[in-house]
């Protein structure tokens, strides 16, 4: 296949990248920005983009961002691609705090509390989730009872918060992006027109010199 890697990496290996890419967070992080920057499109439309990935991962959706990032994006008419950038803004690094201001907000809005220790653990809640999902998936095709418990606790007190939670914080780590990207892509943009129209002028100047010693030799010979 012309896209399937030559060195396959272990899995552990894959495991370490996705917590710390090559180079580090501090590669990544100029290597998009850097894509951002070459967007076309107007400084509006590609910040709005941007709102759309940042907004995004404050919602309980992983594995979901990107489509989530790209309706998001379409709603509010912003670059897709700055979109999906802007969704590097959820990382390994920065999950966790997004999760708990998510989560402690949601708890906060909604009046109820998150209950912690033991089997009552964050760790907990995803894990009997996730029982009670393969064993109702199971229970289709065997006489075993479905047992929707640990989900029900899950969605309580944890996906439904962070779904509501999410959305204040959300709006604001998005719109200060905005504000942010704005000027910011505005200002390469112009420098970058500046130094392409600079090349274009060399270019101009060159072929004249050139045309200029052509028609000087043929004079020459004349």
């Amino acid at each position: 296949m012309v896209f399937k890697r030559r060195d396959r990496r272990p899995f552990l290996q894959a495991v370490l990248n996705f917590f710390w890419p090559r180079g580090g967070w501090t590669r990544a992080f100029y290597y998009v920005r850097h894509r951002l920057h070459r967007l076309p499109g107007s400084p509006e439309r590609i910040a709005r983009g941007i709102w759309a990935g940042v907004f995004t991962t404050f919602s309980p959706f992983y594995g979901l961002h990107f489509v989530v990032a790209l309706f998001i994006a379409r709603l509010v008419q912003g670059n897709l691609l700055a979109a999906l950038l802007g969704t590097f803004f959820g990382n390994p690094l920065t999950y966790l705090p997004i999760g708990v201001v998510s989560l402690k907000t949601g708890h906060f809005l909604l009046g109820t509390e998150f209950e912690e220790g033991g089997e009552s653990s964050l760790v907990a809640k995803f894990a009997n989730a996730g029982k009670d999902l393969m064993q109702n998936f199971q229970a289709l095709f065997t006489d075993q009872d479905m047992d929707w418990h640990g989900l029900s606790i899950f969605w309580d007190e944890v996906f439904y918060p962070y779904l509501v939670g999410g959305i204040l914080p959300g709006i604001v780590a998005g719109t200060i992006a905005y504000y942010v990207s704005v000027p910011v892509i505005r200002a390469y943009q112009k420098r970058r027109a500046k130094h392409i129209q600079a090349k274009f002028e060399a270019l101009k100047n060159k072929a004249r010199q050139a045309s200029a010693h052509a028609a000087d030799i043929k004079v020459s010979k004349d």
